[in-house]
């Protein structure tokens, strides 16, 4: 479609910016949940000493929980109706629940064996996702159904991105807040004091959106299954293999899955070429590289999602992330030459292209599965945000479980010894193979799987047209202040 071509937005379609601002802050929430657990778990290998291959079945476990509780939490959510929604009840209790758990699970007592820490930490972190869950599958469904436009969804997405990302400038500094010999006794220490912090930020911020935010109005849509655990156990079974079958989602899936873990994979082994290659075993400033290079990405991330928002009124969304994706690429390629013993900050000369990737990818990506959901209804007559978002999200924690895995394996593949202050020349190539070329592979994998997505704009138009054909437009507001 031409850019004469585009439909202007009704203002029937616009959001309030107080509701965007909410559901900003709900962004934040979801991006802290996420990003905090990765940034922290690494004091259980280099504060506790625990094997890299048990804390990576710490990072892979949990997700076994995942592949039933977040799809099941989306369908319940789908088919709630209460006075005060579908999704506000859970964001509420989820927010409060995921705070609290998140700053418990890391007051660990003081001289146990690796045994006990393993086994505390792993139901601590299986508790912890559920809570989450709760919390972030019904708010990224209610994203999706907060207007009916093609493009207000893509400013929406920018919009709550940008403040999510928000999150990024502070994260990368956590290994360097716990590491600094002046506020804490040990890095397990700063630990236990910044999991309280993060835990209040989760439970305060995080009702935000259930209190501000208001619900479309969504009727009985024919299709949905009978009463009893029975009808909507297998209503909710046969759910799952529906959406697994719609080939737009699965594409975004898979590219989002590639891009975004493929990032988490390669960055996982940042920390240890920073601290083993680049400052010969010294933490502290390598812990200020890694801040500063964590802080430059997410400052040109800001930059990054509104500038993918206005490529994709212009470009499309297809377009726009072969664009941005490509320019990622350029990116991870520069961080090779970046990895220069005596001149390490070159390193974030790298940073702004890094940030294309990651950037654009959730605020493209939420976007489209606003798109396919109304390509679902068409074809099953059913509202199921809350799946989809569920599936989507549990295909994305699945893949940051695997790079969790796959590091501790890789790093012990490499020959990496916590032990040695010196780690040899074959450990650290392979570490910066490991850290460039994962995301350099996976990345250009997704941009071959989108050649063939299917929705443009006019067919996501034609869709809308013939759904409020069919019956109606959806009401603006389900819900009691």
């Amino acid at each position: 479609m031409s850019r004469a071509e585009h439909h202007v937005t009704a203002a029937e379609d616009r959001i309030p910016l107080r509701q965007k601002s909410a559901y900003a802050v709900g962004m934040f929430v979801n991006n802290l949940q996420a990003a905090a657990l990765p940034a922290m778990v690494v004091i259980l290998n280099l504060g506790l000493g625990m094997d890299p291959f048990l804390v990576g079945l710490i990072a892979a476990i949990p997700r076994i929980f995942d592949a039933v509780s977040d799809p099941m939490v989306g369908y319940i959510s789908d088919n709630t109706r209460s006075r005060w929604g579908r999704r506000r009840p859970f964001i509420l209790v989820g927010a409060i629940l995921a705070g609290l758990v998140f700053a418990l699970m890391w007051q660990l007592p003081e001289g146990r064996s690796e045994s006990f820490y393993f086994w505390v930490f792993l139901g601590a972190s299986i508790l912890f996702f559920l809570t989450y869950t709760l919390y972030a599958t019904p708010f990224v469904a209610f994203g999706y159904e907060m207007t009916a436009d093609y493009h207000e969804r893509t400013r929406l997405h920018a919009f709550a991105n940008t403040a999510g990302q928000l999150v990024w400038l502070g994260v990368p500094w956590f290994y360097a807040i716990m590491a600094n010999e002046t506020l804490f006794r040990d890095t397990v220490h700063g630990a236990r004091t910044l999991a309280i912090a993060v835990g209040v930020a989760v439970a305060v911020l995080g009702v935000v959106p259930a209190i501000a935010c208001r619900e479309r109005r969504v009727t009985d849509l024919p299709g949905r299954g009978g009463s009893g655990v029975l009808a909507n156990t297998v209503e909710f079974l046969k759910g799952i293999g529906i959406t697994f079958r719609c080939k737009p989602f699965v594409k975004i899936c898979a590219a989002t899955f590639l891009v975004f873990n493929g990032f988490q994979l390669g960055m996982s082994f940042s920390l240890y070429v920073m601290i083993y290659y680049l400052f010969g075993g010294a933490d502290s400033p390598a812990g200020q590289l890694n801040g500063w290079f964590g802080t430059t990405t997410a400052a040109a991330t800001l930059v990054v999602i509104p500038l993918t928002g206005w490529l994709a009124t212009h470009l499309g969304k297809r377009r726009t992330f072969f664009f941005t994706i490509s320019l990622s690429l350029v990116g991870y390629s520069l961080k090779w030459v970046g990895y220069n013993p005596e001149h390490p900050y070159w390193l974030l000369f790298a940073a702004p292209l890094v940030a294309f990737g990651t950037g654009s990818l959730f605020t493209l990506m939420g976007s489209m599965i606003a798109d396919v959901c109304d390509y679902d209804e068409l074809e099953t007559g059913q509202r199921r945000e809350g799946v989809f978002g569920a599936i989507y999200w549990w295909m994305v924690k699945i893949g940051m479980a695997l790079a969790g895995l796959l590091t501790g394996i890789m790093l012990n593949a490499s020959g990496f010894d916590v032990e040695l202050e010196a780690q040899p020349e074959k450990t650290l190539f392979l570490l910066r193979v490991f850290d460039v070329g994962v995301p350099l592979v996976t990345s250009a994998i997704a941009i071959a799987i989108m050649l063939t997505y299917e929705i443009s704009e006019r067919r996501a138009y034609e869709i809308r047209a013939e759904l409020e054909r069919r019956r109606g437009k959806l009401g603006s507001d389900a819900t009691t202040a």
